[in-house]
């Protein structure tokens, strides 16, 4: 990993590539610059990728192989059909809005049953990396909780809500972006922040095409191999009370290359109610500075639904007329 890291540096300009951090150094003596290297990541990008995360590579091969295996056995057939094919065949050189050249398949706890069912060693596979994956996501929430100067275990208490512990929603997005006869009329996923908390990425290794939105431009999330790529999401930026921003991000599709994503994201329960956490806002003569509203994170989504390729800041503002 090492030296893979010394040719990633000198390939790619770092002061325009996303930080690459290492999770392991959090338990060695350079805890403290770490901690901080974090806490940059999520001010100045909400994104980083993640080095020495603690799943095991044999896993994260299994989980690529699968991953292939499945679409090229159960979904590749299928989106030949797709809405978004059809669209692109029949409407000659018109540029497509509205749809995206990407094929999901969703997995949560509660539709086990409906997993994909053909492919050898896919739902096990899965099972474990999500679980591996769960772990992960709380221990990174610590950090953040710790580097905010929360009390530990503020953020997966509130994602929780009131129900209880293990309420926060867990889920996985797997997706395959095809090859695309005409990229320039038809975007692999259009731009978007990530609506809830932090999001967990195992993007492919060789086939780039996520881009993050930085001082004004387009910067690529590059492949390093069995990174994983963290986003901060929406709910993250109202709880730290801007602190930390979730980024614009999109996907762009390519002639040559079916490009692998697997996101699993860490998000509060529908009734959970999210809102900066006090020790976060600043007391100015007798009032709180409170940059976001509170609000259900279920009627956050009911809003983030129907405007999730738009502006996020409207978001806020129809959530908390709610």
């Amino acid at each position: 990993m090492v030296v893979l890291l010394f040719f990633f540096f000198l390939l790619f300009d770092i002061s325009r590539a996303i930080p690459v951090l290492d999770f392991s150094k959090l338990n060695g003596h350079e805890r403290a610059k770490t901690l901080a290297h974090i806490a940059n990541a999520c001010e100045d990008w909400g994104f980083f990728h993640l080095v020495n995360h603690g799943i095991a590579e044999d896993l994260l091969e299994r989980v690529k192989k699968v991953s292939t295996d499945f679409y090229k056995l159960e979904r590749e057939e299928n989106f030949k059909n797709s809405k978004v094919v059809k669209l692109l065949n029949e409407t000659g050189d018109k540029k497509l809005e509205n749809v995206d050249w990407e094929d999901i398949v969703t997995l949560t706890d509660d539709n086990e049953n409906e997993w994909p069912s053909q492919t050898p060693g896919f739902k096990e596979t899965f099972k474990e990396f999500r679980y591996e994956l769960k772990k992960l996501a709380e221990k990174i929430l610590e950090v953040l909780d710790e580097n905010l100067g929360l009390p530990k275990g503020h953020i997966k208490k509130a994602f929780d809500g009131e129900e209880g512990e293990n309420n926060a929603f867990f889920g996985t997005k797997v997706s395959h972006y095809p090859p695309c006869p005409n990229p320039e009329r038809v975007i692999g996923l259009r731009p978007h922040t990530d609506a809830g908390g932090l999001i967990l990425l195992f993007q492919d290794d060789e086939v780039g095409g996520l881009q993050v939105w930085k001082d004004g431009e387009w910067i690529d999330v590059e492949p390093l191999k069995n990174t994983i790529v963290i986003s901060v999401g929406d709910q993250i930026e109202v709880i730290s009370n801007g602190r930390y921003k979730s980024a614009w991000h999109r996907v762009f599709s390519t002639t040559d290359s079916n490009r692998r994503s697997v996101a699993s994201y860490y998000n509060p329960s529908h009734k959970a109610t999210i809102a900066p956490a006090p020790q976060l806002m600043k007391e100015t003569n007798e009032e709180w500075n409170q940059a976001y509203p509170k609000f259900v994170f279920g009627d956050y989504m009911s809003v983030y639904y129907q405007q999730k390729f738009h502006p996020k800041e409207p978001r806020f503002q129809a959530v908390s007329a709610m």
